[in-house]
């Protein structure tokens, strides 16, 4: 019986994991399909605090991953496949199905972050992170004096445009609609910016670039068919995020997208399980706030095991 159980290692599990560990509670991380989480796909982080001359986002995870192991953290490789829960006399606890196995747990930290939707062409993948982003305040700032261009037409798409506007020389936002779906108030912002300007009803048909660099997008009108070409040194993509909570729906509430519901103390409606990171974060998404709701998610796992042990 494991006394608490990680489901995921980005920083949000790792940092769950290093202060569960320090806590000699000896967790187990079960790493997941996407090890390390979204950082693995960061080229460089600089808004991150104690690293003044920024630094990869694999390096980033490798540290946090270290640093878990070095004070007692167990690793185990694969994908969840089943997750439930066993009513026993005083508390339950937890079985989590990892390719084949039955893990027991007395408590778990449910931290597998969201995925970033994507366009499904070729050519994103052949530039991810060469000028193809999911994230402009992580990436957005080495595009200083650079024409972007955004694809969406949401909420996300407008605030990831107007923070790009602040470093970027111009941003061109490609909308597959004839209208933004973001609320007005965003809306307004954006067409009140001088150095954004808006594409409707075009749809991204292909990532263009030279030597290994985004240099523009091939887009399609949906309603004439007619193709252009725009320039630009980086594609942002603000299409939306799906939260990695299919395992837990069951027997957990979500909002309408499938996010992770909890409490301003990381605890969900089952006693012994908490949440942490980007599978509960819709707002934020990034790799400090990730690292709070885990070390948050660990203290009330130590404070529950405690309780219960007592």
């Amino acid at each position: 019986m494991e006394k608490v159980v990680i489901i995921g290692s980005g920083m949000a599990g790792l940092t769950a994991a290093i202060y569960t560990s320090r806590a000699n509670l000896s967790p187990l991380v079960i790493s997941g399909k996407d090890e390390g989480g979204q950082l693995m796909l960061t080229t460089i982080v600089e808004n991150y605090p104690c690293f003044p001359e920024g630094i990869s986002g694999p390096e980033m995870v490798t540290r946090a991953r270290e640093q878990a192991k070095k004070f007692g953290t167990r690793f185990r490789d694969g994908n969840i496949e089943s997750f439930s829960v066993k009513a026993g006399s005083g508390h339950n606890t937890y079985e989590i199905g990892v390719e084949g196995e039955k893990i027991e747990a007395l408590s778990v930290i449910i931290a597998t972050g969201a995925s970033a939707k994507m366009l499904g062409i070729e050519s994103e993948l052949k530039y991810f992170n060469r000028g193809v982003h999911t994230c402009a305040t992580c990436d957005g700032p080495l595009y200083g004096g650079k024409d972007v261009v955004v694809i969406g037409g949401g909420d996300s798409a407008c605030e990831e445009s107007m923070f790009l506007s602040k470093v970027a020389s111009s941003v061109t936002i490609v909308h597959r609609r004839g209208e933004f779906r973001a609320s007005k108030i965003m809306a307004d912002r954006v067409f009140a910016n001088q150095k954004i300007r808006v594409i409707w009803n075009s749809g991204v048909e292909e990532v263009l670039g030279e030597n290994r660099r985004v240099t523009g997008v091939r887009i399609k009108d949906v309603v004439t068919g007619k193709t252009a070409e725009l320039k630009a040194s980086a594609v942002f993509l603000a299409i939306g995020h799906v939260p990695n909570s299919q395992p837990f729906r069951h027997l957990l509430d979500v909002d309408e997208v499938g996010y992770l519901k909890a409490d301003s103390r990381m605890r969900t409606k089952l006693p012994g399980v908490f949440v942490a990171g980007d599978v509960y974060d819709r707002v934020y998404r990034q790799a400090i706030t990730a690292a709070g709701t885990g070390c948050q998610a660990a203290i009330e796992a130590e404070r529950y095991l405690d309780g219960i042990e007592h």
